[in-house]
């Protein structure tokens, strides 16, 4: 069997806050023990949709890659983690088979080994960056001026920031209507193409990741609602 990849928005009620952060350590070593789990990284994530600076204490991520369909299964029905987001505020989840990329996270290549995708409907976009310190500023800057320029793009349905410890760590988890839009989006937005340019002549980057999926099944509520319902190209329950 191919290996499949999973992402999950979990966020808490304000009050729980600062226990939400706190996992952000604390199941870390429960993970590293899960079967079948040949890759994850579980991250804070900004404000709602925006992909600046900022954070939300009260949300955070996990990006995993399986080793097969049935580990993720028996991490969602047994696994003391996701029992716990049953009870939580909300919680999305995603499944994911590779459309094409390129790069590395923290040196593992997530798409390889990955079951293959169609494209006949929405595409979920994983990038993120290891930024130099420094090219802080100039990212900073840029991500502000694409940021703005991502929420005109046709064919965005959801983004949000995430990111990883320590600083400079980034990155975000998109969801278009289609291959077309992303196409248009990443190709033909002015700002955007002009920031491609700079961090390929500056070199603001240790590492990079750019990376398409189609999210063929998905469950729960990201801010109140399941982005992907009724537009996946199949159906069924993550």
């Amino acid at each position: 069997m191919a290996r499949i990849a999973s992402f999950h928005l979990i966020s808490e009620p304000t009050w729980k806050a600062p226990l939400a952060l706190a996992r952000l350590g604390l199941d870390r070593p429960r993970l590293a023990r899960v079967d079948g789990l040949a890759f994850w990284r579980l991250m804070g994530t900004g404000r709602r949709d925006d992909t600046g600076p900022g954070a939300d204490i009260r949300r955070t991520a996990l990006f995993a890659v399986w080793n097969d369909e049935s580990d993720l299964d028996r991490f969602l029905d047994d696994h003391p983690i996701s029992r716990r987001w049953d009870s939580v505020g909300e919680a999305w989840h995603v499944r994911l088979r590779a459309l094409g990329g390129h790069g590395r996270w923290r040196g593992f290549d997530p798409l390889d080994g990955m079951e293959r995708g169609t494209q006949g409907g929405p595409i979920a976009v994983i990038t993120r960056a290891d930024v130099r310190l420094s090219s802080s500023r100039d990212f900073g800057r840029a991500g502000r001026e694409v940021d703005a320029e991502l929420h005109t793009a046709a064919g965005l349905i959801d983004v949000v920031g995430v990111g990883e410890a320590p600083i400079g760590r980034l990155a975000t988890f998109s969801l278009w209507e289609s291959m077309a839009d992303l196409r248009e989006f990443a190709y033909r937005m002015p700002r955007h193409q002009q920031v491609v340019q700079e961090t390929r002549d500056g070199d603001w980057y240790t590492e990079e990741l750019f990376a398409r999926f189609e999210p063929y099944a998905s469950a729960g509520a990201w801010n109140g609602r399941d982005p992907l319902a009724d537009r996946s190209s199949e159906s069924g329950d993550t």
